[in-house]
């Protein structure tokens, strides 16, 4: 059967998908419009499954609040290159997602994909996005706050942005500018409290294995120092050869590094002294909050050195960040 353009045209507008997919499906469907949807969609997920593989490392985040500034949603519409994310058609799903997220508020990413939007589900919807492209699209990201008083923040590239949550109504400016802290620094949590037990026990563990081997080679440097060896030329065995050939090594000097590091390494080792390890270690970990933690960070908005947390008693002295949601498709 013949056709028309105007159907075509008309099937587009209802589908997004190309032009000659929409004849296709006419003809294959026989002018039925309902059956030349349904192709459309189908044709979608199989895009959707031959591109599985695919990485998603572009996209558009999206971050909204209601009019009252009391609930807030963070989402990110994934696909797979920076052309198809500039698209007027991606960034308007990206929107639309994002709108349909905020009246609906639900609680995580699974039941985000099932809330309906414009007759489909969000995640047909998704689907039916690749089939138009034939580049993969995903929901990347997406998470719910509520709270007193929300700010939001996406940056200029809409590849990261932030969510996040007060005690209490402050200042757009403040809110703001909190948001705009937690996109840039990417704090792991508010305060060292909110810090989860099990990143702290990585940490602490990274930190007294740093603090050993520092110590470690803190004597074997002394040793080889001792024996008129530069350290710096015995650092790895590839270095000794190196060196060795170069002859800035003897091949004595090089079994002498070599018999040092394998003794003096091992006797150190042997005799740390725990309580000390354990006092550095803690130190390490404090700076570790110092630098990761939200209150404790510099804040970078202000003109003088700072920390996050003074500087929001200094606007609002009642005012505390309850919580936050960052994304970025750099990460």
């Amino acid at each position: 059967m013949e056709i028309k353009v105007a159907d075509i045209a008309k099937l587009r507008a209802m589908t997004g998908a190309g032009m000659m997919d929409c004849k296709k499906a006419l003809t294959e469907a026989e002018g039925d419009f309902a059956k030349a949807q349904e192709i459309i969609r189908e044709k979608g997920k199989l895009v959707a499954a031959k591109r599985a593989d695919r990485e998603t490392s572009e996209g558009a985040v999206v971050a909204q609040c209601n009019a009252d500034k009391t609930q807030a949603i963070l989402v990110c519409l994934g696909c797979e290159t920076d052309f198809v994310a500039n698209t007027a058609e991606f960034r308007t799903l990206a929107g639309k997602i994002a709108e349909t997220a905020l009246n609906a508020f639900p609680a995580d990413l699974e039941a985000l994909k099932g809330v309906e939007m414009d007759g489909l589900t969000i995640n047909d919807a998704v689907l039916k996005q690749t089939g138009t492209t034939g580049e993969k699209h995903s929901l990347a990201f997406y998470a719910p706050l509520k709270a007193a008083y929300v700010g939001t923040y996406v940056h200029i590239n809409h590849k990261v942005g932030t969510i996040v949550g007060f005690n209490k109504p402050v200042a757009e400016d403040l809110a703001k500018g909190i948001a705009m802290q937690i996109t840039a620094m990417n704090p792991v949590a508010v305060d060292a409290d909110s810090v989860p037990a099990d990143v702290v026990k990585k940490e602490y563990d990274i930190a007294i294995e740093k603090t050993k081997e520092e110590q470690v080679q803190r004597a074997v440097d002394a040793a080889l120092k001792k024996a008129g060896i530069n350290p710096a030329h015995v650092d790895s065995e590839d270095h000794i050869e190196s060196n060795t050939a170069k002859g800035w090594l003897t091949p004595a000097q090089a079994e002498q590094a070599r018999q040092i590091i394998k003794t003096v390494g091992a006797e150190k080792a042997a005799n740390l002294p725990a309580a000390m390890i354990e006092s550095i270690a803690k130190g390490r970990i404090n700076k570790f909050f110092k630098e990761q933690t939200l209150t404790e960070q510099e804040y970078q908005m202000a003109d003088e050195k700072i920390s996050v947390k003074d500087y929001i008693a200094s606007q609002d002295k009642e005012a505390k960040v309850t919580g936050f949601f960052r994304f970025s498709l750099a990460d």
